[in-house]
């Protein structure tokens, strides 16, 4: 089974950019350890918070409609239900559940197990 590791995405109302142009369509990639830490070294997250999500965002954006590069500066100018998609979908891609094919030591029944998210009992 081959890891997923992109997601294609269109946005609700999509980015404006300086030339008027509209850019809904792009790809997000799965978040890593460290795309998770550095922004928390970030000033901007360190004086306010609710900034995370933009940095977050920028990092794992691999493109936005035919933008050069997403940045910070991108994900600022999102239209509010643009970036609370793109926050939802974040969330849901990078779930960190887990299905484990396991096998019953008693009786040799293979089934999948699902483990909750890291930290619950």
């Amino acid at each position: 089974m081959e890891l997923k590791t992109e997601y294609e995405f269109t946005l609700p109302r999509g980015f404006i950019d300086s030339d008027g142009n509209i850019h809904k369509e792009g790809v997000m990639r799965l978040a890593n350890a460290k795309d998770e830490i550095v922004p928390l070294n970030d000033m901007r997250v360190q004086r306010n918070r609710a900034y995370l999500i933009i940095v977050l965002l920028s990092r794992v954006m691999t493109r936005l409609g035919t933008l050069s590069e997403v940045n910070t500066g991108v994900v600022e100018n999102l239209f509010a239900g643009d970036l609370r998609f793109l926050e939802e979908m974040y969330n849901r891609i990078n779930e960190d559940e887990a299905t484990v094919r396991v096998t019953c030591p008693e009786c040799g029944h293979r089934f999948d197990k699902e483990f909750g998210r890291l930290g619950e009992s």
